[in-house]
Parts: structure tokens; sequence; C-alpha cells
């Protein structure tokens, strides 16, 4: 018996479902157009073509990793659960308060993002407790249930509970959580405590929220799903991608779904960092392009960046402040409304703009013969050359050119265009709005894009990552195997993973190293408890410790990696050499004679987990077998094709050297490699593309 894996990532325009086979090192894909209606339909009609081509059986599928990008949605376009706020009595309007800040000074006209939960739903409750968790006001349990009991009137479904100071004491959201699940069972219920036991009281609220808003959702369709998994006698274990890049189990995924909204980026992420090891780069800029979005994120020394807070459904695209604050750890990125489906138009200004809306799933770009009729990216790249319209899914999916032509008409007439003209504007535009992106990213670390090798996965990223590079002045452009379901890949990798967090405010020489000692043990207990619930190796297990710390009077805080401890008083010259040399990193000097402080101590503990890894399996002989024709691409000029030779990538060899300009078409994606460039092909059937220099 086989231990397979099955890998599902679910995405705005299609469903990527791979099984994997650990022992030969090969993978059977399917790419199923995304059912937004009821996402799991889409998944099981995908797993079943796959079974049904009788190359793998369910019985031997040993486990179930899965990522999706539906909460994220269901808060962006504010489709979550009626939910209420119960908190402490003057707080009612925190999330509204919020940080007093504008994201446009100048903007007298600006909106901010408007709160999950409206005023008439936030409740307030007599409770206090002090900064150190000592209790000044008893909980008014009385008061606590006649709110809820409205609430529930009103239609509410799901209830976050947020009191003062519960990161120091979580006793009174404790005792109001029993409360209230004792006389309403069905009420969906969020603690700060479980979710964001750290200071700040905002950001812990709206992260309170925001799982709340999507927790119903997450019970719902999560069970739904793995009912419906199982009856295609698939039972193994079933795991989730974190936004932190790690693994969870099902009963934690449901009882935190926020740790879930960027788990379909992040798993794309780690593929970058794999990918970009196993062919020599460890400088990495991840360039995943899908249906809908593109996700950017930098890998550096090999490793995706952490960070431990974000914002999710941005008013404004690249506003910081725009967005509701989440406070949980995920991978750094940057994700721009830029993929196949994203629909051109021109603005009042006469000006040709691409996204973020997007055709989607239903009804797709024109091309699809689905009932869109929008001109599409897509439809550019069809009508390009870059993609074969009798190739596409590997010939599975019918696509129209014709239909693509049409969608072009109205802007030719706006713009005065030819068809090539406005098709090779749309590819152009919405290929700088993903290095605008990526210069961001990359200019917010201090780094140079020079310095890094471009990594191409998703269905729609081979094919813009040579031009994408190229406004980068990049060098070098690697493309692994089935780069089209490079996010399943990456989850079909990943580690399990857990990271918690805990709040304790202190001045390092008044530190209680005791307490300081507990609290790292009890976090870590925390979450081996977690991992306990996966399939992870816990004789492998790795943990890291970390504290936020800053100077006394600063306003934010550093995230410092610490030794493992155990920690006592003799360890504070080591913590004060940890702060300093991140805080001299990150701001060149010191600030001698003042007091250090920590905040939060943070944990993070990963194993990998049994049938993780990847390893490529390759068959091809290469030779003429590889050339399947030539067709005319335009490269630049739309008045210009350029007759280009066509590559299958399945058979194209080990070792060889092919010059560009090139295609090499695969199922779910297509590499398009531009003239003067040069293309080597790795063992494990990697493309790497070296770009010709600027004037080249």
């Amino acid at each position: 018996m086989a231990d397979l894996s099955l890998g599902i990532d679910i995405g705005g325009t299609f469903t990527d479902i791979v099984i994997y086979d650990p022992g030969a090192g090969r993978h059977h894909i399917w790419k199923e157009p995304t059912t937004p209606g009821d996402p799991a339909e889409g998944v099981i009609a995908g797993t079943k073509r796959l079974l049904a081509t009788g190359t793998v059986a369910a019985k031997d599928i040993a486990r179930v990793v899965h990522a999706t990008t539906l909460f994220t949605n269901a808060l962006i376009e504010r489709k979550g659960a009626r939910t209420g706020l119960i908190t402490t009595a003057g707080f009612r309007d925190v999330l509204e308060i919020g940080r007093e800040r504008k994201f446009e000074l100048y903007d007298i006209f600006i909106e901010m993002p408007e709160p999950l939960v409206p005023r008439s739903l936030r409740r307030e409750v007599a409770e206090r407790l002090d900064q150190n968790g000592a209790l000044e006001v008893p909980l008014d349990e009385t008061a606590l249930m006649d709110e809820v009991e409205d609430l529930v009137e009103r239609g509410v479904v799901s209830i976050a509970i947020v009191f003062l100071h519960s990161y120091a004491n979580p006793a009174h959201e404790h005792a109001a959580a029993r409360a209230v699940a004792a006389r309403y069972p069905d009420v969906s219920l969020t603690t700060s405590a479980e979710v964001a036991p750290e200071i700040r009281e905002f950001e812990r609220t709206s992260t309170t929220v925001v799982n709340a808003f999507v927790k119903p959702l997450a019970e719902t369709y999560l069970d739904s799903l793995v009912e419906r998994i199982q009856g295609l006698e698939i039972d193994g274990p079933f795991s989730l991608m974190l936004s932190n890049g790690g693994l969870t189990h099902l009963d934690e995924a449901k009882r935190r779904p926020v740790q879930l909204l960027e788990s379909g980026p992040a798993a794309g992420a780690l593929a970058g960092a794999f990918f970009g090891s196993a062919s020599g780069e460890t400088e990495v800029l991840a360039f995943d392009m899908g249906g809908t979005t593109a996700k950017i994120s930098l890998i550096d020394g090999g490793e995706p960046s952490i960070a431990y807070s974000f914002e999710a459904a941005r008013t404004k695209r690249f506003a910081e402040g725009s967005g509701l604050p989440i406070m949980i750890s995920t991978i750094e990125l940057i994700e721009v409304g830029a993929g196949g489906g994203s629909i051109a138009r021109v603005d009042e200004l006469g000006l040709l703009k691409v996204g973020p809306e997007s055709s989607g799933a239903e009804p797709g770009p024109a091309c699809y013969a689905k009932g869109g009729d929008a001109p599409t990216v897509t439809d550019a790249d069809l009508l390009l050359g870059y993609l074969n319209a009798d190739y596409f899914l590997g010939g599975a999916m019918a696509i129209d050119r014709t239909a693509a032509e049409a969608a072009m008409g109205p802007l030719m007439a706006t713009t005065g265009l030819d068809l090539t003209e406005v098709a090779w504007g749309i590819h152009d535009v919405v290929n700088e709005t993903m290095a605008a992106a990526a210069r961001v990213q990359i200019t917010q670390r201090g780094k140079d894009p020079r310095d890094y090798a471009m990594l191409a996965t998703g269905g729609a990223g081979p094919v813009h990552a040579y031009n994408v590079a190229r406004k980068l002045n990049l060098r070098t452009l690697v493309c692994p195997p089935a780069a089209g379901v490079g996010s399943v890949i990456g989850l079909l990798m990943a580690p399990a993973r857990i990271d918690r967090v805990g709040s304790m405010v202190s001045r390092l020489d008044g530190l209680d190293w005791d307490a300081f000692e507990a609290l790292y043990k009890a976090l870590e207990d925390d979450a081996r408890a977690v991992l306990k619930g996966t399939a992870a190796e816990l004789d492998r297990l790795q943990v890291r410790r970390l504290a936020d710390m800053r100077y006394v009077g600063q306003d934010s805080e550093v995230v410092v990696g610490l030794g493992p401890g155990p920690f006592t008083r003799a360890s504070n010259e080591t913590l004060v050499e940890a702060f300093e040399e991140i805080y001299r990193q990150l701001f060149t000097r010191t600030r001698p004679g003042v007091p250090i402080q920590v905040v939060n101590l943070r944990v993070s503990l990963s194993a990998p987990v049994k049938g993780g890894g990847m390893e490529m399996a390759r068959s091809a002989d290469g030779g003429e077998a590889a050339l399947k024709g030539r067709r005319a691409i335009c490269f630049g000029d739309p008045h210009r094709f350029v007759d280009t030779a066509v590559y299958d990538r399945y058979e194209v060899a080990p070792g060889e050297v092919i010059e560009g300009p090139a295609v090499f078409e695969e199922k779910e994606s297509t590499l398009i490699v531009g003239p003067g460039a040069r293309c080597r092909v790795q063992a494990d059937s990697t493309l790497i593309v070296t770009l010709p220099a600027d004037g080249d």
C-alpha cells in the first residue's frame, strides 16, 4: 500500500489538486474550475477525476492537506457570520477609534475601514482587571447574559469576547464564555485570550472579531469538506495550511480560522524557498500568479520572512492603515489584484487599467466561453501567442480565440488601438503593476532587486515572469516542474508548525526571571499539545524562542530570536546582546544608557510530517521529441511577432540548454522565454533561465 498525499488549494479561478507518491517521486495533477457557490464541490469533482484515471486509489491516500482563500474572500466581501462583540464597559467603540491615524493624512474625504461589527451589535459589560491582571471590578454575569440574549434575538450567531487586560489574566473572558456556552450552545464563541493574548486593545479586538466573523463559515465548510472527502473512501488525517507556512489539524483550524487567512499564498512561498534552494538560489523573489491575484514574497537566506501582524481587506491596496489589523504569524508577502482573470478597462483619464476586478471562475475570461465578455489578461495572453488554445489544461478545456477577440472590441473602439496593441497594452500594464508591487516589497527591506532570482509559479506566473523579471532588471528566472500548482507543492512539503504568544511587559533590569521562563514553558506546552494532533514527527521537533523588545519609551518593538533557554538572571546579557544586534541591523545604531523592555514572548514549534517533502522523478530523454512545433509570439513590439520554438516541458531532458525565444508547455502552465535568454534544464526538470542584460 502506497502512502499517497492529497493536496488541495482553492483559488479564485481554479482549484488545484495534486496526488503525490513520495515513494516513486511522481505527482498526478488536476485543475478544476473553482465553484464559488460551494467550493467543496470543485474539490470533490477534481479529486474524482484524478481517481477515475485509475493511476491512484483512494485507499492509498494516507493524508490530505488543504489551503484555501475562502476565509480571506469572506472577509474582503463582508460575507461572514452576523457577529456581536462583548467588551469591557467604556470600550465599545475601540474598533472605530483605532489608532486615530489616517492612512492618507491630507485626504478630507477619506473612508476608514468599516468595522465588521456595527455599533448596535457591540455591547459593554461591567468588569475590570488592571494591567497586571489583578481584579478591580468583578464580572457582572447577569448584565452579560442580558446583553447576549438581546444579541441572539437580533440574529447574532457568533460572539467575540474581548475584555481589558485579558492577556494578563483571562479569567473574566473564560467565565463569560462558559456562561454564554451553557445557555446558548449553538452560538459560536471567540475569546481574545485564545486567538490574540497580546497587549494593544485595538489590534487584539480586531483580530478576535475577524476570527468570530469567519468561524461559523470555517466550521460548516471544513466539516462538510471532510465528510465529502471521506465519502470518496479517503480516510487519511486532514491537515490545513496556516499563514505562517505550517500545518495544523482540523480542530485547531476550526477554533482559530483567523490563522488561515494567508494559507494559500504561504504555501506558494514555501515552494519558492524549496525550489530556489534546490537551484542554488537562496535570495529569491517568489512570484505566484493565478487567475485572480498575484502573490510576491521574498526569500532571504533560503527562508521566507515571518511577520507577526498584517492587514487584511485593505480599502487602498498598498496603504498601511487602510485594512483590518490582524495579530497572527504570517509569511510576509504582497498580494496584488492581478491575475489571468483581471479585467481591463479605460479609466476617466483615458488610461488603460487592469484589475483588481476579476472575472473569477464564473464567468471567467471571455476565451473560456462560459459567458464572460470582458477583456482579461488571459484573453490578451492568448492573442499574443503565449497560450496554446489546443493545449489549455493539457487540452481538457476548450479555448475560444474568437471570443477573446470580440472582448477586445470596446477597448479598441475607445482607445483607437488595433487588436494586438490592446492585447500588448493589457499584458504590459499588468506586468508593471506586479513589478511595482515587487519593488515596494524589496525596497521596504532595504534590498536591491538585482540581488534576487525570480521563481515563478501559478497558472499565469510562468507566462508573465520573463517580462516582469526584465522590468526589475533581474538576471535569473527559475521555473520548477508543476509550476502551475506550485502552492499545492508547497503544501505537500510543509512541516507542522504552531506559533504561540503571550504578553509580559517588563524592563529587563526588573524582570521576574522565574515567571519569564514559566511563560515560555507554558506557551511551548500549549503548542506541543496541538502538534500532537497532527502527523508531526515529534522526535524531530524544533523549538524557537523569540521576544518582542524595545527601548523604554518607544511605541513599537522588534522581534528578537533568542536561544533555546532555560532563561535565568544570568541570561540578561545574552538578551541585551541579541536585542542590540537586531536593532543595529534595522537602525544602524543602538541607544546607550536607555533601559530595554520586554513586551511579548513568542514560541514557534515545528516538525516534519510523515509523507512530507518532495522529490520529482524524471524520465524524459529529450532530443527531437521535446520540440512540439513553432508559433508566432509577440515579445514587445505589437506589430512584430517572432517565430518561436515550442517545447514539451515533459520531454526536455536534464542538461539541455535551449536558446530563447522559446515556449515550454505543460498541462498547468506555460513558460515564456524571450529573445536573448538562455534556458538550462536541471536534473529535477527545473528550468533555469538566464536573462539578457539591459541593452542585449
